[in-house]
């Protein structure tokens, strides 16, 4: 009977260890997804050449793993040394050293990388695709032509029925036999008045609503000095856009890049090689010849030593422009709210030439905080709110609904305007 007791016991204890094993593995594959995004996603795919090689089956490709290590932290050290597969990958790649990890990647977070690698080589290429972008907040219906055509509908039937009441009256005066003067119908008192009002009121509208729409920019598609695709750079090819638009996690703007940022992947980029593009008139770009335009802003001789201080800013023209009344903070969007670009922006990672997606007005904004629910958990911001865990957890707020930005302040006046 003991004996059966040790066994079951150690198959307890194995079951629970390889159970263990198995949550440590994922938690560790997600730790280096969120490296990868951090600090390789800029220069390299797992499955196909960006900037960098690919990376699927990197592993496979050194002698040994602590080589592997070694040229992550430092591949200009690994290079000096001879190796011969450091040194046919540098000359592969232009002679372009890899940024050196000494210091900012552990071994530990060198082996979460890897091993999210080794997970992602088993997804199809297909998997690389662009997120599905986040669910913007439903378009606002404008009722305009609906209330001008309701307001023109009136004034005929307005002006039927004066006719109608002019033509009562002279049958009644001629029935009487106390026939008028005829009055032009147009110089009567009554008609002036009616006319007035009606051009009062139409006039009043128009007004009213122009100056509601006043500064919206919806579908503004402007020409840029380079034709740039998001679809390429975002889409196919990955690129996080805080890569490019830095500061949008730690402050209030989404920073235009520099030439030094294009300049990056460029250097070792000198040519266009994916599918057709077209600009918005339908028209087919030819993708070399933007990135030419690219090198004479930057000053750059392709097979020569580029001297940045001979870089000139791109004149790009701004598409995104809140008026000077309105605050917005990208970092407490992106970073608290967790609110994904394409929310506001639209498909982007599907844009050849970037337009504005949403009018950005204040009933746009205030609809979205009215509908986009709060994520509480793992959100240390959101701690000052513990009364609202209180009202959840007791059944006080609709869990169907949840706690939405207008309950924690979102529609506050003082929160945009100061």
């Amino acid at each position: 009977m003991s004996n059966y007791k040790t066994i079951a016991n150690k198959l307890f204890l194995a079951f629970h260890l390889i159970f263990a094993l198995t949550i440590s593995t994922g938690t560790f594959a997600q730790d280096g997804k969120a490296l990868f995004q951090t600090h390789c996603a800029a220069c390299h795919n797992v499955h196909k050449d960006m900037t960098g090689p690919a990376l699927a089956g990197v592993e496979s490709r050194w002698a040994d793993k602590q080589l592997l290590h070694d040229w992550i932290l430092n591949s200009a050290a690994v290079i000096q040394k001879g190796d011969p597969y450091a040194v046919e990958m540098f000359n592969k790649w232009n002679k372009i050293p890899m940024t050196a990890f000494q210091g900012i990647l552990s071994t530990e977070e060198i082996d979460a990388i890897l091993a999210f690698i080794k997970e992602e080589e088993a997804a199809p290429a297909a998997a690389a695709a662009a997120p599905a972008a986040a669910a913007a907040p439903e378009p606002e219906t404008n009722h305009t032509l609906l209330y001008g055509i309701i307001t023109i509908l009136l004034a005929i039937v307005g002006f039927v029925l004066l006719l109608l009441n002019k033509k009562l009256r002279v049958i009644a005066e001629h029935k009487e036999g106390d026939p008028v003067s005829h009055i032009p119908f147009y110089r009567k008192k009554s008609f002036i008045a009616l006319a007035t009002i009606l051009l009062f009121i139409l006039g009043g509208f128009w007004v009213v609503q122009g100056a509601i729409n006043l500064g919206e920019k919806k579908d503004y598609q402007p020409e840029q000095p380079i034709f740039f695709s998001h679809k390429v750079h975002a889409g196919i090819n990955q690129v996080n856009c805080m890569f490019c638009h830095t500061n949008t996690q730690d402050g209030k703007s989404a920073m235009i890049p520099s030439v030094n940022v294009c300049m990056n992947c460029h250097l070792a980029i000198t040519e266009y090689t994916g599918e057709k593009l077209y600009n918005a008139d339908g028209d087919t770009v030819n993708g070399t010849q933007e990135i030419q335009k690219l090198y004479q802003y930057a000053g750059y001789t392709p097979g020569q030593p580029w001297d940045a201080s001979k870089a000139k800013p791109i004149p790009w023209v701004r598409i995104h422009k809140l008026p000077d009344h309105v605050y917005f903070n990208h970092s407490q969007h992106v970073m608290v709210g967790n609110v994904q670009c394409q929310t506001c922006h639209g498909e982007i990672n599907k844009m050849d030439e970037v337009k504005q997606f949403a009018t950005l007005n204040m009933g746009w904004c205030i609809n979205c905080h009215r509908t986009t629910e709060v994520n509480f958990k793992g959100n240390a911001y959101y701690s000052m709110y513990e009364k609202y865990h209180e009202q959840l957890k007791n059944g006080q707020i609709d869990t169907t609904k949840g706690v939405t930005v207008e309950m924690v302040g979102g529609i506050e006046c003082q929160k945009c305007h100061y």
